[in-house]
């Protein structure tokens, strides 16, 4: 993290926060010529307003900055990525929470996916460490929300289910978890992942089922699941243009889901970790699935399929059935699973599903405070567990146009076997927009809030006495 952060020096310019309240005071204590210049710039302390100012050589002695209060985060990504290359540091007293917050937020300003560009990013401003910041947690989040951003951003020509599983291994490996040989193409069926296998088969790019672990085997059980679509092309019911242009982002909670492990392992969590990714392409060939076909899934219910667009939720069925089988004491999935979300709640909210109220609370008290926001939207069984098809099979796995994340989760849920430990995310994981800290392209969206409320349910791994 020392790309975004250093150690203070007499070099570095301060950055003073202000709210125009603030400012008013501020300015009575200064003198005539910095009065007039904030004046002449018609600087009022807006949000993620900036101003810097000069002696009479030029040279910066402090930035001002407009915050909002209620934007911990972003206010500090738009003035990392907008002052010249230097040193600052915050000139305000900071508690723990807004101190890491500021952190973050400083290096998710400067983000940029240069993988493809001749001419790679400019050297990062950095900034001293604000003193009562979790310097931890600031450096393993950036370096899951840059893991996340990183492989959704990455084309599908350059990472289908193979190297998705590299990245899966190679973060493993970094700290020493154990990987299982992926279970690969044909060998799908013979282990009894029918539905991972269907979805993958129309595509040259064998699927396969990613499963690693990590942790002591003492500690509490918690598993994650993301769903693996590297490229969704909807199948034989084929997507428009318009709607195939970013579905390179559809292993969106592949991401998530190795960000988020990445934060466990990183902060040595007490939990015992379990990773499972079924990555698929959903590409067509005469082997593709169709609507209309039936097959069998690794929980032993058959599903009708009716839509190959709703591929998903097919990949995790057979994916959570394996989670579920150890019994752990918190399985969470993410999946860029509908769109039926975005309508409902637009693409910054993910909705949360789970049968759990005060798990549910605990996400959208962390998703709050961390400007991560979550919402959770209701499993109604009993008026929306309708699905289509033909009644040929013991479930269709789509259930019509409206209500759509809510029937989507629903489909999961059968495939658990308490869903009082479970957790449904259905995020978006894309930025359509440029915004402060938050660029157009991939992003970590849910992630956050899910590290912590594992982190305060289980809390750090006690440490082993010395020999």
């Amino acid at each position: 993290m020392s790309e975004f952060f250093t150690k203070k020096s007499n070099e570095a310019v301060p950055v003073t926060p202000i709210t125009p309240k603030k400012l008013k005071l501020w300015l009575e204590e200064q003198d005539e010529r910095t009065r007039a210049y904030v004046k002449a710039n018609r600087f009022k302390g807006a949000p993620q307003s900036v101003l810097q100012l000069f002696d009479k050589d030029g040279y910066p002695t402090r930035v001002l900055v407009g915050i909002d209060k209620a934007d911990k985060l972003y206010s500090y990504a738009q003035i990392s990525k907008d002052l010249p290359a230097r040193a600052y540091f915050i000139d305000a007293p900071l508690n723990e929470h807004d101190a890491t917050q500021a952190a973050i937020g400083w290096a998710l300003g400067q983000y940029r996916f240069d993988a493809y560009f001749e001419k790679k990013n400019e050297k990062p401003n950095k900034l001293v460490m604000p003193p009562k910041a979790d310097a931890k947690l600031v450096e393993s989040t950036i370096s899951a929300v840059t893991l996340v951003r990183d492989l959704v951003n990455t084309p599908a020509n350059d990472l289908g289910p193979e190297e998705l599983s590299k990245a899966a291994q190679t973060l493993a490996k970094e700290f020493n978890g154990k990987c299982k040989t992926d279970i690969v193409g044909e060998e799908l069926l013979k282990k009894n992942y029918p539905l991972v296998h269907a979805v993958g088969k129309g595509s040259d790019r064998a699927p396969r089922l990613i499963d690693f672990s990590w942790g002591p085997k003492d500690a509490p059980k918690v598993t994650l699941v993301g769903k693996g679509v590297v490229f969704d092309t909807g199948g034989n019911n084929i997507k428009p243009g318009g709607s195939m242009g970013i579905m390179k982002k559809d292993m969106g909670g592949a991401a998530h889901v190795l960000g988020l492990a990445r934060m466990i392992m990183e902060n040595d969590l007490n939990v015992q970790l379990r990773v499972l990714i079924p990555a698929v392409e959903n590409s067509i060939n005469g082997r593709a699935m169709r609507p209309g076909d039936v097959y069998p899934s690794r929980k032993g219910l058959t599903v009708e399929i009716e839509n190959t667009d709703a591929e998903g939720r097919l990949i995790l069925a057979d994916a959570l059935a394996e989670a579920a089988k150890d019994k752990p004491d918190l399985i969470i999935d993410f999946a860029t699973l509908t769109g039926a979300a975005r309508v409902a709640l637009g693409p910054d909210v993910p909705p949360l599903f789970t049968d759990n109220d005060d798990l549910a609370d605990e996400f959208e008290k962390a998703g709050q405070s961390l400007q991560d926001p979550l919402w959770q939207l209701p499993l109604l069984n009993d008026l929306y567990a309708r699905m289509r098809g033909n009644n040929i099979a013991d479930i269709c796995h789509t259930g019509g146009g409206q209500g759509g994340a809510i029937t989507a989760a629903l489909f999961l849920k059968k495939f658990i076997d308490d869903s009082k430990k479970w957790v449904h995310i259905d995020t978006w994981a894309w930025r359509a927009e440029n915004r402060p800290g938050r660029p157009m392209g991939g992003d970590a969206i849910g992630m956050r809030a899910a590290y912590d409320v594992i982190k305060n349910r289980y809390g750090t791994a006690p440490k082993k006495p010395k020999k």
